[in-house]
């Protein structure tokens, strides 16, 4: 199954030591920045991709010598092309449908690089060793949350609550610190037990290799757990040259090692036995099969080209269940959130091809392991093997999570992969590189594309939205204040400015239009003279949301609230309609019908109803509870 995929020449070019570099830094600097979850975080992280886009064009066009292009490297390619066009003609959420593209193509292109541009030992080896450092930093940023700050998170942050037992490393999330793990342990420790290993390397990668599985354990993950082991129990039968009694023993003695590990680990690990608990009193998983609902309901209505890339999140409000009013963002299984948005063309453009290259790869004929002058670890068949082993487990984990949705994972996974396939599926297509007037008129139209699509599209969307995302974080905090002190005012002007400039920089955010209306709307509790006037901009601010998209209830809701201010009761009261047809289970909507309905005396009794539908909704919503509570002295 795995081949030696010989280098073009014995020493590897300053092009793919720079292209190796630059990897390594976007790898480290979007891991450590919460996956590069954050929009400030996947700004860097794009044009540090787009910077080693840049330079393997350049070694392509302008360096002398043979370049190998891998075909495989292209079938990434149609997706793209399929994804640009259902962003611009499909879905209902344009810039929401972007960031979607931004992580699709963030995957893709990693894969290339690696695939055409790193193909030396020394360059793989510092790769490889940087994934390794990362390693073990996560493991001690999970050790330091296990044991001394549970809510610590990297970039000044505080872990959610739900999180506290349970550690997440660099990322936000336990589960993605699980998939990164996922990616290398197989890898780790064949590289410590292999038979040629010295002294140095077994001590070293064993104590890596422990490290890694400490970090695993901190994170508790349930799906992490299941996808490694059903990876490993799997191992054992693509060992084509072996009998099938041996493979069947190997992997029912890998299925008993795997439970007597899980009953010890219930047996004396506290938070264990919580998790495990709670599954079983809860009868199973019972969030995430709604989330699954919505998204199979969505692909069924939109089979073909889907709803639309980034539109899961707001078209499930249609099929939202009253038990269930937490914000998905994902479908939690990224197979059915590609089918959701991108429909039956786009899963099979991305998922069936890389399906297909798997098939092809399993039927490639395996190389003796016992030939002689395989000393080093990169030239073993077995720890390409444990590559592949880590790629199945993470892919398993996919079911249950959003993993393609987080950057670095993205990027390590197609790191690995692209790694994978130069061994399993050899190119032997060689372009002679000479600095031809073709390559170069080639190489400069791409080049000119990407700096045009980078400093029109990517900077300013980005840089808007971490401008917009920040802005709404802190208003989201202001029920906790009252309009009258300090912080309530000085929170609510330092968004408000940070929105103007969100919408200054990149006017076509329809959600920095919203969340403008919402903080002008706000300000009428500290200049309640000013209401009408502001009532007229907050109007203004909603229309350009709902110039963009009609199909996100919140964008109603502003308007709603804005036509309430200038006395327009009867316009806010067909805006809230409008809301709640898309949105009818949604506490939030119910809280705002509420509202509006307390506005008038003679609406006073379907106010009450309003909230208490709310809070059946959501017992917790203090807003709700604190409404209820005023118009209760009223009659």
């Amino acid at each position: 199954m795995l081949e030696s995929n010989a280098p073009l020449s014995p020493r590897a070019a300053p092009v793919e030591w720079l292209l190796v570099i630059l990897l390594s830094v976007n790898l480290i600097w979007t891991t450590l920045g919460l996956g590069g979850y954050r929009p400030e975080t996947m700004l860097v992280t794009s044009l540090l991709t787009a910077l080693t886009l840049v330079v393997q064009l350049i070694g392509w066009g302008w360096t002398k010598g043979k370049m190998r292009l891998h075909p495989v490297g292209w079938l990434g390619l149609p997706f793209l092309i399929y994804a640009t066009a259902n962003v611009i003609w499909v879905t209902p959420v344009p810039w929401v449908g972007w960031h979607d593209w931004v992580l699709w193509a963030h995957i893709i292109i990693t894969f290339w690089i690696v695939l055409n541009g790193v193909h030396h030992r020394r360059p793989l080896t510092v790769l490889l060793l940087v994934i390794g450092g990362l390693a073990l930093v996560a493991t001690m940023l999970a050790a330091y949350q296990r044991f001394v700050q549970p809510d610590w998170l990297m970039l000044g942050r505080v872990q959610a609550d739900q999180f506290l037992s349970r550690s997440s490393g660099p990322f936000g999330i336990p589960n993605s610190l699980a998939a990164f793990y996922l990616l290398i342990i197989p890898g780790i420790w064949v590289l410590a037990l292999r038979r040629r290993a010295t002294a140095l390397q077994r001590v070293f990668f064993g104590y890596l290799g422990l490290c890694t599985a400490v970090g695993l354990f901190f994170t508790v993950s349930r799906g992490g757990w299941a996808g490694l082991a059903a990876a490993l129990m799997l191992w054992p039968l693509l060992a084509r040259k072996r009998r099938w009694s041996w493979r069947l023993g190997v992997m029912l003695g890998a299925v008993g090692g795997l439970a007597l590990a899980g009953w010890t680990l219930h047996s004396f690990s506290p938070i264990v036995r919580e998790r495990i608990q709670a599954m079983i009193n809860e009868s199973g998983e019972w969030t995430r099969p709604v989330m699954w609902h919505g998204a199979w309901a969505l692909f069924r209505e939109h089979a073909v080209l889907g709803s639309g890339a980034g539109s899961y999140n707001v078209l499930f409000e249609k099929y939202r269940p009253e038990i269930y009013q937490q914000e998905p963002q994902w479908a939690h299984n990224d197979y059915l959130n590609t089918l959701s948005d991108y429909g039956s063309v786009g899963f099979l453009l991305i998922f069936g091809m890389a399906g297909a290259v798997t098939l092809v790869g399993l039927g490639r004929r395996s190389r003796d392991e016992s030939v002689p002058g395989l000393r080093h670890a990169l030239d073993e068949p077995l720890f390409w093997q444990a590559v592949a082993v880590g790629l199945l487990a993470f892919a398993l984990q996919l079911l249950v999570d959003f993993h393609f949705k987080i950057p670095a994972l993205g990027m390590l996974f197609a790191l690995l992969a692209a790694l994978l396939v130069q061994r399993v599926w050899p190119s032997q297509l060689q372009v002679e590189n000479k600095p031809r007037l073709r390559s170069r008129a080639i190489s400069g139209l791409v080049l000119l594309a990407l700096v045009w699509g980078v400093g029109v599209g990517l900077y300013p969307f980005y840089r808007g939205e971490a401008l917009r995302y920040s802005a709404r974080q802190a208003l989201d905090t202001l029920w906790r204040h009252e309009a009258s002190e300090p912080i309530y005012r000085a929170t609510l002007s330092g968004a408000r400015q940070d929105l103007q400039l969100a919408t200054e920089i990149n006017p076509r955010n329809a959600q920095a239009w919203s969340d403008l209306a919402m903080a002008t709307s706000l300000q009428a509790h500290v200049t309640p003279e000013r209401v009408a006037e502001l009532g007229r901009a907050a109007e203004i601010y909603a229309d350009r949301a709902l110039g963009f998209s009609r199909v996100v209830p919140e964008f109603w809701i502003r308007k709603s609230v804005a036509s309430d201010m200038q006395g327009k009761w009867l316009d806010g009261g067909n805006e809230m309609i409008q809301a709640m047809l898309l949105a009818p289970a949604n506490a939030s909507v119910w809280l705002y019908q509420g509202f509006h309905l307390s506005l008038q005396p003679a609406s006073m009794p379907q106010a009450r109803a309003a909230l208490d539908y709310c809070l059946r909704l959501d017992p917790a919503n203090p807003s709700a509870k604190h409404l209820r509570q005023q118009l209760a002295t009223k009659r």
